[in-house]
């Protein structure tokens, strides 16, 4: 029999312990412990992207990571973007361009936009394809997406996204 093992993180800001079995993945601990099931559970396999979260700053398949992994660890849910009733700068211009259908890509996507984003200090529209091409999307033909986070990098990076990675 394998006891569990306590926990100690940050999620979504707030310090917290948990309990997880060695084995249990990111991705089920989240959902089934501590119940924040924006984090979805696509291909299990960490090709599709719908449980990407954000560890430590960087954009991780919680599906690939086991739950004991996360110990003194700072982890960014879908759930941790909004402020209460207000929506991240990212949610609305999903909204804006329409970057979701069915909606669930749309966590992943969202928390592989903020990796892309914040962890570059400049990006051109071929970079943003590239980086999004990371997690999929069977529903929206990528067009809206592409745009939802063209714009948001604008905003963080205060100025106008070009085209091809060779334009300068």
């Amino acid at each position: 029999m394998t006891s569990r093992r306590r926990i100690l993180f940050t999620l979504n800001g707030e310090p917290l312990e948990g309990e997880a079995l060695p084995r249990m993945l990111l991705v089920d601990f989240l959902r089934d412990v501590l119940g924040k099931t924006g984090t979805h559970v696509g291909c299990e396999h960490g090709v599709c992207g719908a449980c990407t979260v954000i560890v430590d700053g960087m954009a991780t398949r919680s599906c690939l990571m086991f739950a004991v992994q996360v110990e003194g660890a700072e982890i960014l849910t879908v759930e941790g973007l909004a402020e209460g009733e207000k929506l991240h700068p990212l949610q609305k211009l999903f909204s804006e361009f329409r970057a979701l259908q069915c909606g669930f890509c749309t966590p992943g996507m969202m928390m592989t936009a903020i990796d892309l984003v914040e962890n570059n200090q400049s990006l051109t529209e071929d970079d943003i394809k590239i980086g999004m091409s990371a997690a999929l999307c069977r529903c929206t033909g990528y067009e809206g997406i592409i745009k939802a986070v063209t714009s948001y990098a604008e905003l963080v990076y205060e100025k106008p996204i070009t085209g091809k990675a060779n334009d300068g």
